[in-house]
């Protein structure tokens, strides 16, 4: 999949809109895989933190909740978008809940894994995808929204 098709893949958001990763133009974006009831589930607030500390210098960060790894995300898109509220106070976009993985994978997902790379693993696998669309960096589940590898990656996103 092209860089340009990567831009203009639909994406279903939690709140019933859709969007694409060129709706958020001139932002680099962090697409992260999401679960409520995962061991990584309180990466929430780091991501927070991050988009936060970030967003005003052009990163966005995107959540695709997944049901696919151990059933960690049973929820409704409503009941995902408010336990994110209620116990990390996040406020970046979720998209509706999705396949990272298979045949009836999101095709954002498809595209980001496209180019020779593994499928995901586990929930909370980091995507950084630059302003233009191109694939930056990919962080497994364990590095951490503040860990320094991806703060790196997240400023050489932005520079």
């Amino acid at each position: 999949m092209t860089t340009q098709t990567l831009n203009i893949v639909p994406i279903a958001l939690n709140d019933g809109t859709t969007s694409t990763l060129a709706a958020l133009a001139n932002k680099a974006v962090l697409v992260v895989n999401v679960a409520s009831e995962c061991g990584f589930t309180p990466q929430y607030e780091a991501l927070e933190a991050l988009y936060e500390n970030y967003r005003g210098r052009g990163l966005e960060i995107l959540g695709m909740p997944c049901n696919q790894f151990g059933g960690q995300e049973p929820g409704t898109n409503e009941e995902i978008g408010e336990f994110c509220r209620k116990n990390f106070g996040v406020t970046f976009p979720l998209a509706a809940k999705a396949d990272v993985n298979g045949d009836s994978a999101h095709p954002l997902f498809r595209a980001l894994t496209n180019q020779g790379e593994e499928p995901v693993k586990w929930n909370f696998e980091k995507f950084l995808v630059k302003a233009d669309g191109t694939l930056l960096a990919r962080f497994p589940s364990a590095v951490a929204p503040d860990a320094p590898e991806l703060l790196a990656a997240v400023e050489l996103a932005l520079a």
